[in-house]
């Protein structure tokens, strides 16, 4: 049976083991989008992840809503992007780009007062974070049919400019109750075209946006993340074993490298007593390398792969402030405290700062 420390073929990526660093929002690039500096020191110190997924990067101006979180649409961001990929690199590990699209996640502070795009006219709950502080979401507008191929053709070209910053590849952003999961969702897709109602209708999207990333880059460099229970950020389906066991068939056929889950757990932060475990009608439709991500640490991560529910495991919070993780993991050792004040922060400060284990 694996472990986590075995070694493991992610599509084209040969990983030297199973603990994943998961994607993680931070807020340290510019308010053009571009990353900065600090940003290179920060992915390299956690080079010993079998793989880094990087911290969702925006397609385009329309769907990235966040402050300082970094973009993959313009020749600026590729160029700052090169030496992150490089630093990594050079400290022995492997990195992919984890594209993201928001939808009616993007306030309209972010889009010049325009309206965002979603599967429907719907509004998120909560409020947004914007450059002025918290604001209340507003109405987005449905995505007309004619702005598709436009929307492919963003996912396309910000695979293209992964590849040329020098990522090992992509992982396509389908969760959290951004762009995709809204249309995958019957609770936010209301659309009565080709693109709503039925299940293959709610996953069309999700596989013309993969095979036009599998098509640019090649499948193997392609991973997707999804979140199949729950509720987030206003998400959510009466359904979910059925619409994401035709999703998992859909990916397969498309040929991924690999898929991730963010799978809230009924004992988790973000799971609950009525979070029924969806992954294993995923797994049993995903013949590729299937990952687990959510509140796991060493012990039941391991026990996980050792009792074939999952082939690798994502650690997000724990890596944020143990740069060394793998190592803490595998000997055992204490783990640093994240401080959840510096997540978002503009400097070093919880962010490059958390030390190694010494000893």
């Amino acid at each position: 049976m694996p472990t986590l420390d075995d070694p493991i073929t992610l599509g084209a990526i040969h990983a030297p083991n199973r603990m994943l660093m998961a994607p993680l929002t931070r807020g340290r690039g510019t308010r053009a989008h571009v990353p900065t500096p600090i940003m290179a020191d920060y992915y390299a110190q956690r080079a010993t992840a079998g793989l880094i997924i990087s911290e969702a990067t925006g397609i385009s101006r329309q769907g990235l809503g966040w402050p300082y979180a970094p973009g993959l649409w313009s020749p600026e961001q590729v160029a700052a992007w090169k030496p992150v990929t490089e630093a990594v690199h050079a400290a022995g590990g492997r990195i992919v780009a984890q594209l993201w699209h928001m939808g009616r996640l993007v306030h309209p502070d972010f889009l010049g007062g325009e309206a965002p795009v979603s599967a429907s006219a719907t509004t998120a709950p909560d409020h947004a974070h914007t450059y002025d502080g918290s604001k209340p979401y507003s109405e987005a507008r449905p995505l007309a049919l004619g702005e598709i191929p436009g929307l492919l053709d963003d996912y396309a070209r910000a695979a293209g400019n992964a590849l040329e910053a020098g990522f090992d590849g992509i992982q396509l952003h389908a969760a959290n109750g951004y762009l995709i999961d809204q249309f995958l969702r019957d609770n936010a897709n209301f659309r009565t075209d080709a693109y709503g109602g039925a299940i293959e209708n709610r996953i069309r999207l999700l596989g013309e946006v993969t095979s036009r990333l599998a098509e640019t880059i090649g499948a193997d460099r392609v991973g997707v993340r999804l979140s199949p229970n729950g509720v987030v950020q206003g998400v959510t389906d009466s359904d979910p074993h059925s619409l994401f066991a035709a999703a998992a068939r859909l990916l397969d056929e498309i040929g991924i490298g690999w898929l991730e889950l963010r799978e809230p757990r009924p004992q988790g932060t973000f799971g609950g007593p009525d979070a029924a475990p969806v992954h294993p009608v995923i797994r049993a439709n995903f013949s590729k390398p299937l990952v687990l991500n959510s509140d796991y640490h060493g012990d039941d991560g391991a026990a996980a792969l050792a009792s074939g529910e999952a082939d690798a495991i994502a650690f997000g919070r724990p890596f944020l402030a143990n740069p060394d993780l793998p190592r803490r993991i595998r000997e055992h050792l204490p783990l640093n405290a994240p401080d959840p004040a510096t997540f978002y922060t503009r400097d070093a400060a919880g962010y490059t700062d958390y030390p190694a284990y010494r000893g």
